[in-house]
């Protein structure tokens, strides 16, 4: 199985875990990791935060030597503040600095943040010069196909960020009209691999392994990178990692596995983030994990009224058994 190097930093595979706002934080990260993803991507943090020095921005960049390495991902529209907060986060112990161009979000768009840079290619320009000249750290991009089908520009904005010494590119093969609707268009991230010479790395409907290799034989690109298959499947990246290097498919998780990895799950939120909070963002996951299980949709009725965390265990307990 290929390599991956993005600037100074190899990883043992080109599977990667997507950065995901309110999925990819530390506990998940370390589950990830386990299961054999090459690179663990952090949810993205604003850089107007770090600048007013927002508390909630300080538990967001947390980071465990066990899941090294590990990409911070920043999100910004002011190249001065972008730059200026790079330096000062320069010596946390993360190995990669990703710059969201991605997010599809109104609120962040609204703010000409995430995917709203790809209409002005002008300000990427300026903002990932002096990122990249602010940093030692290699420095990567999240980009779309384009803003919407008018305006469809990865291929341009790659060229851009490989000019100003981006280290490599991620692309998602869908417009940020589209969110996350309809088909990825693979071949948007072929174009952006045969017009660069950095890594590209290729997003958006990788399922499983078979989808994984598909994409990596169809668009030539280096890496992939799996985002919602993840969601309550962190075995999604053991599965392709093997399925990459053999050729073969790993039986699916038992569920006695599923049980453990919830529950180990479960204890790494309650020791990063205490009861309440690790309650309450468990139910998200313990949605996710039991999806298509024997009794789930009556388990997930009463997720919601979990209030602690022995509540969770004995609901797992159940739905497990």
């Amino acid at each position: 199985m290929r390599t991956l190097k993005i600037g100074n930093i190899v990883l043992d595979d080109p599977v990667i875990l997507a950065p995901m706002a309110g999925v990819s934080d530390l506990p998940f990260r370390l589950l990830c990791r386990q299961q054999g993803a090459g690179l663990v991507c952090m949810e993205m943090v604003s850089a107007k935060a770090i600048y007013y020095q927002n508390k909630n921005t300080e538990e967001l960049m947390q980071v465990h030597p066990g899941e090294r390495p590990v990409s911070l991902q920043l999100f910004g529209s002011d190249p001065d503040i972008i730059s200026e907060m790079a330096k000062k986060i320069e010596e946390r112990p993360f190995d990669i600095l990703d710059f969201n161009m991605g997010c599809p979000v109104p609120k962040v768009v609204n703010n000409g943040e995430g995917s709203a840079l790809m209409k002005d290619p002008g300000l990427v320009e300026e903002i990932l010069k002096k990122l990249v000249k602010a940093t030692a750290k290699p420095v990567t991009v999240k980009i779309r196909k384009g803003f919407d089908d008018a305006h469809v520009n990865a291929v341009e904005i790659a060229r851009i960020a490989e000019g100003c010494g981006v280290a490599a590119i991620a692309v998602h093969g869908r417009t940020r009209e589209q969110y996350y609707s309809g088909r990825a268009d693979w071949d948007i991230i072929a174009g952006v691999k045969d017009a660069v010479r950095i890594p590209v790395i290729g997003n958006g409907d990788v399922t499983g392994p078979d989808a994984a290799l598909r994409l990596l034989q169809e668009t030539g690109c280096d890496g992939v990178m799996i985002g919602r298959a993840a969601q309550g499947n962190p075995w999604i990246f053991r599965e392709t990692v093997h399925f990459l290097e053999t050729g073969e498919y790993l039986p699916p998780p038992t569920n006695q596995e599923k049980r453990e990895m919830v529950l180990r799950h479960a204890g790494l939120q309650l020791k990063y983030k205490g009861e309440y909070t690790a309650v309450r963002e468990m139910r998200k996951h313990l949605a996710w994990y039991t999806a298509g299980l024997p009794h789930s949709a009556r388990f997930r009725q009463t997720i919601n009224t979990m209030e602690t965390m022995q509540e969770l265990i004995e609901g797992v307990e159940n739905i497990f058994k």
